[in-house]
């Protein structure tokens, strides 16, 4: 049974580990990319409902991974496919699933379960077993998904960090062609200290591709000890929770943005908003897919982006030194900002591409170009 925190309960069968696990639970909109989404570590601490009818048709594999391990609480799908058709599989779905301990469910109304969360709002919600149908069994479930912590004032990104610093030499590779518009080149002359609060793999092969020497430094580096690798531009990766929380971040981000230039993305882009002086709000449902529109305001371009978020920027709070460059066109929401006067700007999207449209492959070129001019 998935049970929510409001009372609302599904039926559905087992997949994956078995067990009781707890957790927001959101939708992503996407077709494809099942495996990209649960290996991304911004959905740590959720509950993820693949709106997709079938979800494992292609299996698992190991080039495709955005992290070492999933992160994400569990998982929710109408229907796990039976059958793997790629020649690039190394495991089904179930199997994955179970052999990382991550508990799921299918066999439910995964179509009436978003309706649920549009419109009533994200929500706990808690998976477990369910042999006998009693209103005490139910009620218990029901109660783990309203005792389980809220999302706004978790810092999840340090649990998701990297302990050590390491370097990052792997482009796009075999990968590439799919990539039109992408950057590939022949150099790697530009140091970039990449902060890690979840960041995904196909973000750094992006960076290497556009010919950065990069090196990944956990989230509570300090400002000094990144100027201290004298990096040419610093990126600020993508995660989870509740950008609010992070002050040691926000505080790190307000030195380098003086120094050197800055580029962030998804939680990235929260923080570098925080640093300039906004606030950060909670969506009702958020925004995850591989299909959201987003509209360039410097050039009138419209992209068609992957997202996952649940917090976004305020506009009404940015200040005199930031400006809106990009705005979703679903509700108007705040994608991108720039500095004004020093070089620095985010994107709450994943201009990566994994999975995704490639549109906005060209954010990597415009932080070269930035790291080369010293010029917003």
């Amino acid at each position: 049974m998935l049970a929510l925190a409001d009372g609302t309960t599904f039926i559905g069968r087992a997949l994956g580990a078995r067990g009781v696990t707890t957790g927001e639970v959101v939708f992503t909109t996407a077709m494809s990319g099942y495996q990209e989404v649960l290996t991304d570590p911004s959905y740590a601490g959720q509950i993820v409902t693949m709106t997709a009818p079938e979800i494992g048709n292609t299996g698992i594999n190991r080039e495709d991974d955005e992290d070492d391990r999933p992160r994400l609480a569990g998982f929710v799908v109408r229907e796990s496919s039976p059958i793997v058709s790629s020649w690039r599989a190394t495991d089904s779905l179930d199997a994955y699933l179970a052999r990382q301990g991550i508990v799921a469910i299918e066999g439910i109304d995964t179509r009436l379960l978003t309706r649920h969360t549009r419109d009533a709002g994200a929500q706990n919600g808690a998976i477990g077993p369910m042999p006998n149908l009693t209103d005490d069994a139910v009620n218990a479930l029901i109660r783990k998904a309203r005792e389980a912590p809220s999302m706004e004032g978790l810092d999840l990104a340090t649990g998701v960090s990297t302990r050590e610093p390491y370097p990052w030499r792997d482009g796009t590779g075999v990968w590439h062609p799919a990539a039109p518009g992408a950057t590939l080149s022949k150099t790697h002359d530009k140091r970039v200290v990449a902060m890690d609060f979840g960041l995904k793999r196909n973000i750094l092969r992006c960076l290497v591709d556009a010919g950065c020497n990069v090196t990944v430094v956990p989230a509570q580096t300090s400002a000094k000890e990144i100027l201290d690798l004298a990096p040419d531009g610093v990126f600020v990766s993508n995660g989870p929770g509740d950008p609010a929380a992070l002050g040691y971040a926000v505080e790190t981000l307000r030195t380098l943005v003086e120094h050197k230039p800055v580029f962030g993305i998804c939680l990235g882009h929260q923080l570098l908003g925080r640093a300039l002086g906004a606030t950060t709000s909670k969506l009702r449902f958020g925004h995850r897919g591989i299909n959201q529109p987003v509209r360039d305001l410097t050039t009138g371009r419209i992209e068609i982006t992957t997202q996952n978020h649940g917090f976004v920027v305020d506009e009404a709070s940015l200040g005199k030194d930031a400006v809106v460059t990009h705005l979703h066109l679903n509700d108007g929401a705040v994608e991108g900002i720039a500095h004004r006067t020093k070089p620095a700007f985010s994107v709450q999207y994943h201009p990566e591409a994994a999975a995704g449209p490639h549109d906005s492959l060209y954010l990597f070129e415009r932080f070269m170009k930035m790291i080369e001019t010293g010029r917003p």
